[in-house]
């Protein structure tokens, strides 16, 4: 139901001296007042402004509450103050209007994440089921999900955008519609395909297939989701070359790419494009076995993510028990451990991320 337009609505709050609130409320966070009775000795009143209205009552039987005022210019606002305390109690927060990326420090750690050891599955926005595949997020620095739309058919999924270093969505199964800003009508992914999502595009998914599944990576782990209920989408094609904060929109095609020789003999890859896409940011290859016996190796890599999506192999890293692997896997392995991917299955096949995705890898064959 839609409220008419002349409803308003105030939040109520205490105080024990109206006529000390005046001037802060007016002066100090710039709001106008609206009405102030009995004239003799005021004891209630109402303010106005940034998006709200205040009714400040003598004696209201409610807790002081919490504002939190948001603003293009923090600095500029109460003389640079970031908390003030109203004099009826009121707690202030002034913070930046826009979401900003505040990227934790990476706790590194080897993790490994197996599919047979039944971790949960959650319910998460539009009614997807999630899997965490970094149970740990490596302090706050990454989250790397597993999910399953279990039913197919259309999403209910709003148009919005997400404030990150770094989004990746990998199909992994299936296929599924999105649409995104700029790029046209619906992009379908089918398994093997992947698109990023550079800091603050607009999307939405549209249609999935029964059964779909996908890896979505995001940096870092808590970000944070906007709905944007203006725009419409699709909205045309725009400039291919467009950026968002420095990130183009990559769209790779596994029947479009080109199998090269992997970082670790033994191997092949498809590269998506991503590191050239995100400058350097973030790397996304898949990885296929080719043969031999891959050598020991070690990387310089922040954060370095595998997931395996077929076949099976034997992860050996130094001071861990070995650990086999097979579909539905994923393991985490820090900088200068040195580790040596044995036993590899003809069907085994790997997606990589390395962030940053210019990182150097030492073979120690």
């Amino acid at each position: 139901m839609q409220l008419p337009e002349d409803v308003l609505a105030e939040i109520l709050l205490p105080t024990q001296e109206l006529r000390a609130d005046l001037p802060f409320y007016t002066k100090t966070l710039g709001m106008r007042l609206e009405t102030i009775f009995p004239a003799d000795d005021p004891s209630v009143a109402s303010f106005s402004g940034h998006g709200i209205r205040l009714r400040i009552e003598r004696g209201a039987d409610v807790a002081p509450g919490h504002l939190r005022i948001l603003t293009d210019d923090p600095d500029s606002f109460a003389n640079g103050q970031r908390h003030l305390t109203a004099p009826n109690g009121t707690k202030i927060e002034i913070v930046p209007r826009s979401p900003q990326v505040d990227q934790p420090v990476t706790q590194h750690e080897f993790a490994v994440r197996r599919l047979a050891d039944e971790a949960p599955w959650v319910i998460g926005r539009a009614g997807m089921h999630y899997r965490d595949l970094i149970p740990s997020r490596l302090g706050g620095s990454i989250i790397a999900s597993h999910i399953r739309i279990p039913d197919g058919g259309p999403v209910p999924d709003m148009v919005h955008y997400h404030t990150v270093g770094f989004q990746l969505i990998y199909c992994y199964r299936g296929w599924v519609d999105v649409l995104y800003e700029d790029q046209g009508d619906v992009i379908r992914l089918q398994a093997g395909d992947c698109v990023t999502q550079p800091p603050g595009i607009r999307h939405r998914v549209v249609e999935a297939s029964p059964a779909i599944e996908v890896i979505e990576i995001g940096v870092p782990a808590e970000h944070v989701t906007t709905i944007d209920h203006e725009m419409t989408l699709p909205n045309g094609r725009g400039d291919p070359a467009r950026e968002w904060e420095g990130q183009k929109f990559v769209h790779h095609v596994k029947k479009e790419a080109a199998w090269q020789p992997f970082r670790i003999p033994g191997f092949v890859a498809r590269d998506t494009g991503i590191t050239a896409g995100t400058k350097g940011v973030a790397g996304i290859q898949v990885v296929r076995f080719d043969g031999g016996t891959p050598p020991p190796s070690k990387h310089d890599a922040d954060i370095h993510f595998s997931f395996v999506m077929e076949g099976s192999m034997v992860l050996s890293a130094e001071g861990q028990a070995d650990r086999k692997l097979q579909a539905g896997d994923a393991f985490v392995i820090p900088p200068g451990m040195v580790a040596q991917y044995r036993d590899c299955s003809p069907d085994l096949e790997l997606l990589e991320a390395g962030l940053r995705g210019d990182f150097a890898t030492t073979l120690l064959a």
